[in-house]
């Protein structure tokens, strides 16, 4: 049953689960999840929540059982079908931990599809731990009332994630003090968004760069940003009417 009547409830609780989403389905939440529900929200038997998948669309379902192990709950009805999104991934070189985090989070909200962390020659030593990017992105997507969460990867170099980079996505790379670069096209179709670290791309980088069929260099106007800030900035430039 499809209840499009009415919007969703804004304050209610919002989560996303791996479980397949259908009337009278059950869920079974983790036990951090269920602890989360219970524990932090107080939430019992009978109350109701929301949930998502990323393919069954937005669901209305009841908290049937808690237990110290788990919830068990039971979709009801459908809220929201899924709809088709934008394919546009994220490619940031490592950052400082805090700034990639913020990063990850706001890009999550702007509707990047997938977010590729990427090690450049100017890159931080530190390598950030993908299963806390994958909550912070989860969490995000929860609260932004997205369809979907992002695939967040695991840090690999640039020059090996080009060497397998599809020909048909354009990938739009904000090359600072590049007077001759305009700036990012809007996009309706795949394409990626590579952000370079703090003191920009490495000159032997950018000539690589370069030489790719699918490269399209873009500035981001007049100032010099910081890394995070340049993603967030050219996530909303490309998804402009």
């Amino acid at each position: 049953m499809t209840d499009l009547s009415a919007p969703p409830d804004t304050g209610s609780i919002r989560l996303y689960v791996q479980a397949d989403l259908a009337p009278g389905k059950p869920v079974l939440l983790d036990e951090g999840q269920s602890r989360y529900l219970g524990t932090v929200m107080r939430r019992s038997a009978g109350d109701s929540l929301r949930l998502f998948n990323g393919r069954d669309g937005e669901w209305r379902a009841v908290i049937r059982e808690t237990t110290k192990r788990g919830a068990r709950l039971e979709a009801e009805t459908l809220i929201r079908p899924q709809v088709p999104e934008l394919d546009l991934w994220l490619l940031i070189s490592i950052i400082k931990r805090e700034a990639l985090e913020w990063a990850v989070e706001k890009a999550t909200e702007l509707g990047a599809a997938a977010i590729l962390p990427v090690i450049t020659q100017r890159s931080q030593p530190a390598r950030p731990n993908p299963e806390r990017l994958r909550v912070i992105a989860t969490e995000a997507a929860e609260q932004c009332e997205r369809l979907t969460v992002p695939v967040v990867h695991a840090p690999q170099p640039l020059d090996g994630l080009l060497r397998q980079w599809p020909n048909e996505r354009a990938l739009i790379a904000a090359v600072e003090r590049d007077d001759a670069a305009p700036p990012p096209p809007p996009i309706s179709s795949a394409a990626g968004l590579l952000i370079g670290p703090e003191g920009g791309f490495d000159p032997r980088e950018l000539d690589a760069l370069r030489r790719l069929p699918f490269f399209v260099p873009a500035s981001l106007g007049p100032r010099i940003l910081r890394a995070e800030t340049a993603a967030i900035v050219g996530l909303a430039l490309l998804q402009r009417p």
